[in-house]
C-alpha cells in the first residue's frame, strides 16, 4: 500500500498543551473511524467539534489534563499520555471487525535551570559525607535496541521479538566490580510478589526461560565490560491475561571483578546444542545447580 503524505498521528507540544491531529483513516484502509471511537488519555477528553467533512480530528490539552503523567528527569520534563481507539461492536456480537489500539504520546521539554531564593551553602563537604558518596553505586536495567547502541524508545514489543536486557553499574572510587543478575520475575501488575509471577532469572544467575523449548533467551557473551551484562528473553504474556503489560523486576549484585564467578554469582543460559547449562564465565560446574534447584547462597 502507498504510504499516506501525511501521519495518522501528528503531535505538538507546546508552551503549556499539546495539539493531537489524528487522520480519520487511521489504519489507512479507506475506511474512517468514527470520532467517537477516539479519545485521549485515561480521562478519555473528546476531540474539537469536529467538520464531518475534515478528514482529520484535533485533540488540543493542557499538559496536565486528561489523566497525563509527568516524569522528571535530571534534563527533561516529561509529559506522557494515550491516544485510545476504542471502536463499538458490530451489528453481529459473535464478530469483531475492528482492535482496539492505543498510541503514546510524549512531549519533551528540556530543563535548563534551577532557581533558588535559599541560602548559598560553603562548597566543601565533611569527609565522611565524601567517602560515602564514592562508595554509592548506582545500578540501572534498561531495554535496548536490535545493535545494542542505545536504549530501545518503545517498551511495545509482539511476541515472537526478543527483549534485550542490559544491566548496569557505576561507582565512584571503588575496587573494579563484575556485575549479575540475581533474579529477574515478571508479574502483570507492579507487585512483584502477585499472581501470577514467572521468574525468568532465577537460583542466583540461572536464565531458567532458556531452558524451555521453542526460546531463545540467553546471557550475551561477551560482556561489554565487568561491570555490565547483557541478555535475551523471549517476549511472553500470561495464558488467560487479557491484559497487555508486564511488570519486570531484578534483583542484581556486584563482586570484587578480580573475583572468580562461582555458584552464587553466575550467569548461567542453557544451551539446547550440547543439552548443558553453560556459564557466560567461570567452568560449567557453576552452572550445575541450575537443574537441580540447590543453588547455594552467599
Amino acid at each position: 500500500r502507498a504510504l499516506s503524505p501525511q501521519p495518522a498521528v501528528a503531535v505538538r507540544c507546546q508552551e503549556g498543551q499539546l495539539a493531537v491531529t489524528v487522520r480519520r483513516d487511521l489504519f489507512g484502509t479507506g475506511r474512517p473511524v468514527r470520532v467517537a471511537e477516539l479519545s485521549l488519555g485515561t480521562a478519555s477528553c473528546p476531540p474539537l467539534s469536529p467538520n464531518p467533512a475534515q478528514a482529520f480530528v484535533t485533540f488540543v490539552a493542557a499538559l496536565h489534563e486528561c489523566g497525563s503523567t509527568l516524569q522528571v528527569t535530571p534534563d527533561s520534563l516529561i509529559y506522557r499520555t494515550t491516544l485510545f481507539y476504542k471502536p463499538t461492536r458490530s451489528g453481529n456480537p459473535l464478530i469483531v471487525r475492528a482492535t482496539p489500539a492505543e498510541v503514546p504520546i510524549e512531549c519533551h521539554y528540556p530543563r535548563r535551570s534551577n532557581v533558588s531564593s535559599g541560602a548559598v551553602h560553603p562548597t566543601w563537604l565533611p569527609f565522611r559525607s565524601t567517602v560515602a558518596a564514592e562508595e554509592r553505586l548506582r545500578f540501572s536495567l534498561r531495554l535496548m535496541d536490535d545493535e545494542w547502541s542505545r536504549e530501545r524508545l518503545s517498551n511495545g514489543f509482539q511476541l515472537g521479538d526478543s527483549l534485550r536486557f542490559q544491566a548496569d553499574v557505576t561507582s565512584e572510587g571503588h575496587v573494579p566490580l563484575r556485575l549479575f543478575v540475581e533474579q529477574c520475575v515478571a508479574t502483570a501488575t507492579p507487585d512483584r510478589s502477585a499472581s501470577p509471577r514467572y521468574a525468568f532469572i532465577d537460583l542466583g544467575g540461572c536464565l531458567v526461560d532458556s531452558r524451555a523449548e521453542d526460546t531463545g533467551s540467553a546471557f550475551v557473551s561477551p560482556r561489554p565490560r565487568p561491570e555490565s551484562l547483557r541478555f535475551l528473553v523471549d517476549a511472553f504474556k500470561f495464558a488467560g491475561d487479557v491484559g497487555n503489560l508486564l511488570y519486570i523486576s531484578c534483583h542484581l549484585r556486584v563482586s570484587p571483578a578480580a573475583q572468580a564467578p562461582n555458584p552464587w554469582n553466575k550467569a548461567c543460559s542453557f544451551s539446547k546444542a550440547s543439552g548443558l547449562w553453560a556459564p557466560l564465565e567461570g567452568t560449567a560446574a557453576i552452572c550445575s545447580c541450575c537443574d537441580t534447584g540447590s543453588c547455594p547462597s552467599p
